[in-house]
């Protein structure tokens, strides 16, 4: 049998019911549209595990190898998915990294601010429906982290009745029961 994935994905805060980050949470929770504050906590919890490999790579010397290496492959994932801009590539501006940095990657806020939802709830509804692709790929998980090359192709997926699929279910009885009054009328 095989065994469950076990490793962390988030990490509940020290202090639960501290006033301010509470109303920042809620906050953040209100703008991106999350479910629930565990989405804030698992976005917060990889940040601190980027933050912490670049405050140890800063700690080694310049021309360290593995400094150089480690810090040149961090900078580079971190630019392919659009949280670090190309002009601020060093390891001294991955430290000032937001949470909003990541959730602003998000494909759920990515598909609101390109406009094929009316709100980033509606949005979040389209992709679970299975109604957004990227690139031909139908994605339906709000919390995927659209990468800056993969941006361009987000779009309505093709089996999709927002896309020019079949209709649906509702718009298919319509028409059936238009059509049925038509032949009533014709007789």
């Amino acid at each position: 049998m095989p065994r469950a994935n076990c490793s962390k994905t988030y990490k509940v805060p020290k202090r639960p019911f501290e006033s301010a980050r509470l109303d920042q949470e809620l906050k953040l929770a209100g703008e991106y549209g999350l479910r629930n504050k565990r989405e804030i906590w698992r976005v917060g919890y990889s940040l601190s595990h980027i933050r912490r490999a670049a405050r140890e790579l800063l700690t080694l010397d310049e021309k360290d190898p593995r400094r150089l290496f480690e810090g040149n492959a961090l900078i580079r994932r971190l630019i392919r998915i659009g949280v670090l801009d190309e002009s601020k590539a060093r390891l001294d501006y991955v430290l000032g990294l937001k949470i909003e940095d990541f959730l602003e990657r998000r494909l759920q806020t990515q598909v609101f601010k390109s406009g094929l939802a009316r709100s980033i709830h509606h949005a979040r509804v389209l992709i679970r429906q299975r109604h957004i692709r990227v690139g031909k790929q139908v994605v339906n998980i709000p919390s995927f982290m659209v990468r800056l090359d993969s941006q361009k192709h987000i779009d309505f997926s093709h089996t999709s009745p927002l896309g020019g699929g079949r209709p649906g279910r509702v718009k298919r009885r319509r028409a059936k029961a238009a059509e049925g009054g038509e032949a009533e009328d014709e007789e």
